[in-house]
């Protein structure tokens, strides 16, 4: 079974440093397909006025769609990332960005995924992103 467990060491070892650097954290998994995954409102990403820069906000997004394509199949497959579309609703500010992905219709080589972002601890919505996700065929072993 795909488990926070086994979704924070996927994302230790088979994401970029840059990703890692955000600091990410599983909070679920579920075999439904969908993963919320929260990242920590740092300096490192933070603009004029505390507000989160946008490209951590859609690598996020990205990334706790990933982990849904993982939770949805049971364990990490290879997917390609080939459209993301990220709508920025309001600053985010607080102490923590928490990411909601969940998929929304799965086929055999193309994935469609959806994420709400928002800020804590109040709770308010920052953004909204959907992605599409190609899977290639598993190699024949």
């Amino acid at each position: 079974m795909f488990g926070k467990n086994e979704a924070q060491a996927f994302l230790a070892d088979a994401f970029a440093p840059w990703v890692q650097a955000l600091d990410l954290t599983v909070d679920e998994i579920d075999p439904e397909g969908r993963a919320v995954v929260s990242m920590p409102i740092t300096a490192d990403i933070a603009r004029m006025g505390g507000i989160v820069c946008g490209q951590s906000l859609a690598t996020l997004a990205d990334t706790a769609m990933v982990l849904s394509t993982a939770a949805h199949f049971g364990a990490p497959r290879d997917v390609a990332t080939t459209n993301l579309d990220t709508q920025f609703l309001s600053a985010g500010r607080g102490a923590r960005i928490r990411c909601t992905a969940r998929i929304t219709r799965a086929g055999r080589s193309l994935i469609f995924a959806q994420a709400d972002l928002v800020a804590l601890p109040d709770g308010k919505p920052v953004a909204s992103a959907s992605a599409t996700f190609f899977v290639p065929e598993k190699a024949p072993r």
